[in-house]
C-alpha cells in the first residue's frame, strides 16, 4: 500500500495540472475569443488527444521493453514535457503561441497517463486493484482540490506562478516514481529470471461480449456524468434561480462526497464484487438525478448532490480495475487506453447532446437525460452475466516480483 499512495503522486500531479487548467485557460483564451461556444471547444482539445492517442499509447507501452519498465519510458519523457509546456501556457505573446503552447502540454499529458495509470494493476494483485484505485482516485482528488484551494491565491502573485507549481509538483512526482517504483519485468530482469515472450496483444482481441458490454455501460455513465458536470452552473442559475458562486459551490458537495468515499467504494469492491458496487453506484444514481428533477429547494439540492457523489464513487472507482480483470495481464495498458478512449468520447459527446435537449425541451431535461443515461449503462451491465477474473487471477494471486 505504501507503493500505491506513491504511485499516487503520479494522479496527484496529473489531477493537479488539469485542474489548473481548466481554472485558469479560458481566462487566456477569452482575450482572444469572444464566444463562450469556441472558448468551450479549445478547452475540449484534450479529449480528442485522448481518443486518438491514448489507445494507441496504451497499446505501445504493453510491447515496450526497457531497462526502466515498460511504462516509464513514457513518464519520463512525457512529464518534463507536459511541466515544460504547462509552465509556458501563461508566458504566450498571442494566440498563436498560446494555442500552440496549449496543443503541446495536451500532447505532452497524453504520452503518459495512460501509462502511469497502467502502472496500478502492473504492481498490485487483481484482488487488490479495487483498493489501490480507490487510492489513486484519492489522491487524485486532493490534487483537484488543492488546485481550487490554492490556486487562486496564486494566481493573484501572478498568473503564470499557478503553472510553475503544477510543473514543479510533476517533476517531483516523476522523480520519486522512478526512485520507488519497479515494474515486475525490471525486477524479473534484475534477479536473473528469464521471461517467456509473449504473444502479441491486438486491441480487436480485447473486444470480446463482456469487454464490449462493460465499455458501453462506461460511455453511458460518462454522458451522463459529463452533461451534468458541464451544465450543472447553468440548471442552477436559469432554472432555480441560484447565483453563479451558489450553483457552482453547490457542485463541490458532489466533488467532495466522490473523494471522501473513495476509499470505502474501493474496499466495497474488493469485498463484494465490482459488478455487484457498480450495479448499486448506477441504480442509486438513476433514482439521485430522477428525483433531482422535482427538487426546488437548495438544501435539498445539496443533500442529493452528496448521496449523488457516493454512489459516482462506488462507480468510478471499481470500473477502471473491471476492464483490466477482464482482460490478459498482458493487456492492462491496452485496455487502459480503451477505457479512456470511450470515457473521452463520452466527454465530447454528451454536453452538445445534453445541451441540445435542453434547448429542445427544457433545462429539466437536463436530469431526465442522465437518468436515462444511467438507466441505459445498468441494462449493459444486467447483460453482462458474471464478473469474470482474468487467467491466473484470484484472491491468491501474487505478481511476482511486485512491490509489497
Amino acid at each position: 500500500m505504501k507503493k500505491t499512495w506513491l504511485l499516487g503522486l503520479g494522479f496527484f500531479s496529473i489531477s493537479l495540472t488539469w485542474a489548473l487548467y481548466n481554472a485558469f485557460v479560458p481566462l487566456f483564451l477569452d482575450d482572444y475569443l469572444k464566444h463562450a461556444a469556441m472558448i468551450g471547444f479549445m478547452m475540449t482539445i484534450d479529449n480528442y488527444f485522448a481518443i486518438v492517442l491514448q489507445p494507441w499509447i496504451g497499446h505501445r507501452s504493453d510491447k515496450t521493453n526497457t531497462k526502466y519498465g515498460r511504462r516509464m519510458p513514457y513518464l519520463l519523457i512525457g512529464m518534463p514535457l507536459g511541466a515544460i509546456f504547462a509552465t509556458l501556457i501563461p508566458l504566450h505573446t498571442g494566440f498563436v503561441t498560446l494555442i500552440l503552447f496549449m496543443v503541446l502540454m495536451n500532447l505532452s499529458m497524453s504520452l503518459f497517463r495512460a501509462p502511469t495509470v497502467a502502472l496500478m494493476p502492473d504492481i498490485t494483485p487483481e484482488h487488490l486493484r479495487t483498493k489501490a484505485n480507490g487510492v489513486i482516485n484519492f489522491m487524485g482528488g486532493i490534487g483537484s482540490v488543492l488546485a481550487f484551494g490554492i490556486g487562486s491565491k496564486l494566481y493573484g502573485i501572478g498568473s503564470y506562478v499557478p503553472f510553475v507549481f503544477a510543473g514543479i509538483i510533476m517533476l517531483a512526482s516523476m522523480f520519486v516514481l522512478k526512485a520507488v517504483i519497479k515494474e515486475p519485468a525490471v525486477l524479473a530482469l534484475e534477479a536473473g529470471v528469464k521471461t517467456e515472450p509473449k504473444q502479441p496483444i491486438r486491441i480487436k482481441e480485447q473486444l470480446d461480449k463482456t469487454t464490449v458490454l462493460i465499455l458501453c455501460a462506461i460511455f453511458f455513465w460518462f454522458v451522463s456524468y459529463q452533461g451534468v458536470e458541464a451544465l450543472f452552473t447553468l440548471y442552477g442559475t436559469k432554472h432555480l434561480g441560484m447565483s453563479d458562486g451558489e450553483a457552482s459551490f453547490s457542485l463541490t458537495f458532489f466533488s467532495l462526497a466522490f473523494l471522501v468515499f473513495a476509499l470505502p467504494s474501493g474496499w466495497l469492491g474488493a469485498k463484494f464484487g465490482k459488478k455487484a458496487i457498480i450495479s448499486i453506484g448506477v441504480s442509486g444514481l438513476i433514482l439521485i438525478f430522477g428525483s433531482l428533477i422535482f427538487v426546488e429547494s437548495v438544501l435539498w439540492l445539496r443533500v442529493l448532490l452528496i448521496i449523488g457523489g457516493i454512489f459516482w464513487a462506488c462507480i468510478n472507482i471499481n470500473s477502471y480495475p473491471w476492464v483490466v480483470a477482464t482482460g490478459r495481464e498482458e493487456s492492462i495498458g491496452t485496455r487502459t487506453g480503451i477505457y479512456y478512449f470511450v470515457s473521452s468520447l463520452a466527454a465530447i459527446t454528451s454536453p452538445p447532446l445534453l445541451g441540445w435537449l435542453i434547448d429542445v425541451f427544457g433545462y429539466k431535461a437536463l436530469f431526465i437525460s442522465a437518468s436515462l443515461g444511467m438507466l441505459c449503462a445498468l441494462m449493459c451491465l444486467l447483460g453482462v452475466s458474471s464478473e469474470r477474473k482474468s487467467a491466473g487471477q484470484g484472491p491468491e494471486a501474487k505478481l511476482p516480483f511486485a512491490a509489497e
